[in-house]
């Protein structure tokens, strides 16, 4: 009886139709490296935290609602957020009503640092931003233009025990008091 070796096929004998010459070419190198920087750009852009956008009549108010009273944590800048990502939505795709309330305060260009970031969920992060009008009586508003986003403040002001009343269920609209025994009103505006 006659023991055979068996000799392990090559990588060329298993890809018979893709030279291997032609794999190893500038070429084929550049296509190996677009795919590999696809694929990393795909992951982050997948693993970006989700983020909401609230503008508020004053921030160091919104620093002791959210800090203090409803106690989020800080969190960090998003990295998409470094590169201008939401420049790349575009202008057109800004509210009018936003932009109007943007031209009545400061005429400062808000950077995409600026204001302060809340972890709200664990992929989910809350931007504070200045930029509201004053509300009536001179309230401090917080305004938003996601329902969802109040809605999951609101969720917190309850878990807290925080004093609130909802004036309006569509769009959301409620009121907060803080610490200092200011009304702070918290409004959804509609698309």
């Amino acid at each position: 009886m006659f023991l055979t070796h068996s000799v392990p096929p090559s990588l060329s004998s298993l890809l018979p139709s893709l030279p291997l010459d032609s794999l190893f070419s500038t070429q084929g190198i550049m296509v190996m490296l677009l795919a590999a920087y696809a694929g990393a750009m795909w992951m982050f852009l997948t693993s970006a935290p989700k983020v909401y956008t609230i503008m508020v009549s004053d921030l160091e108010i919104a620093r002791q609602l959210y800090e203090g009273l409803l106690d989020l944590p800080v969190a960090e800048v998003p990295l998409h957020y470094y590169y201008n990502y939401e420049q790349t939505l575009g202008a057109a795709s800004v509210e009018p009503l936003y932009m109007s309330s943007l031209a009545n305060g400061p005429t400062k260009r808000v950077e995409a640092a600026d204001g302060l970031w809340y972890q709200l969920k664990k992929n989910t992060q809350l931007h504070v931003i200045s930029g509201a009008s004053l509300g009536q009586k001179n309230r401090q508003r917080h305004v938003c233009f996601d329902r969802e986003c109040l809605e999951q403040v609101l969720m917190r002001v309850q878990t807290r025990g925080v004093k609130y009343k909802i004036r309006r269920e569509k769009p959301l609209n409620f009121l907060v008091k803080d610490i200092e025994g200011r009304i702070i009103e918290m409004t959804e505006v509609s698309n």
